[in-house]
């Protein structure tokens, strides 16, 4: 399963990449407002300074919602840089932007996925990835989890190549769960990804063996 960060703060890019384990990077304009960055040259700006510090996909998304400007501003984010992948919304027009994207071999996310109806929908007009929002379903008490099995199913059962990006991640169980039911990417923010280093045993079991290796000199 691939490891994304779901952020536009830098230090934070730099500290997942540095861990060895970052696949990707996801951003929203919440999140670019999140870090004082608006106006159109200085979110490009953002986004080229991301992918010069992670590997991997970097999602950036369209700030419009009809065909003809997706299509201008997703063009104008793809020129940015190779591993630039368009983030389009579930939309009508969005499904068209994704077709189009697609036949020009531009890399996309589908984003706001909150059905797998919507789901088999991008992944017929070629998105690469969708992103299904886990915790804003379980925030409506409707179980998100759920969602991502019944996306998997369809993907194998017609061997859709769409990956399956599970977003909208709360927590570390949330990032387990997804590896269980066979979603192919997580994003998420680094708190919940560095949460899955901590276990009381791991602590306890080192001051031990620290303190035994004491003993030892």
């Amino acid at each position: 399963m691939k490891f994304f960060i779901d952020t536009a703060n830098l230090d934070q890019i730099r500290e997942a990449q540095d861990l060895g384990i970052l696949d990707g990077v996801t951003t929203n304009p919440s999140l670019m407002a999140k870090e004082g960055i608006s106006g159109t040259q200085a979110i490009m700006q953002h986004y080229k300074t991301i992918c010069e510090i992670a590997d991997g996909d970097i999602s950036a998304e369209v700030l419009s919602t009809t065909y003809e400007e997706m299509i201008k501003e997703g063009d104008e984010l793809a020129a940015i840089h190779p591993n630039i992948v368009v983030k389009i919304p579930m939309i009508k027009d969005g499904i068209k932007a994704l077709k189009y994207f697609s036949d020009k071999g531009i890399k996309t996310n589908c984003t706001l996925i909150f059905s797998a109806g919507q789901a088999l929908l991008a992944a017929k007009a070629g998105a690469n990835y969708v992103s299904p929002f886990l915790g804003r379903l379980d925030d409506i008490s409707v179980d998100g989890m759920n969602l991502i099995e019944e996306i998997r199913l369809i993907y194998d059962n017609y061997y859709f190549g769409t990956e399956i990006l599970a977003a909208s991640i709360r927590s570390p169980m949330h990032i387990i769960n997804c590896a269980k039911v066979g979603a192919d990417v997580i994003t998420s923010p680094l708190s919940s990804i560095l949460s899955l280093l901590k276990h009381p045993l791991t602590d306890s079991g080192l001051a031990q063996f620290v303190a035994d290796a004491k003993k030892l000199s």
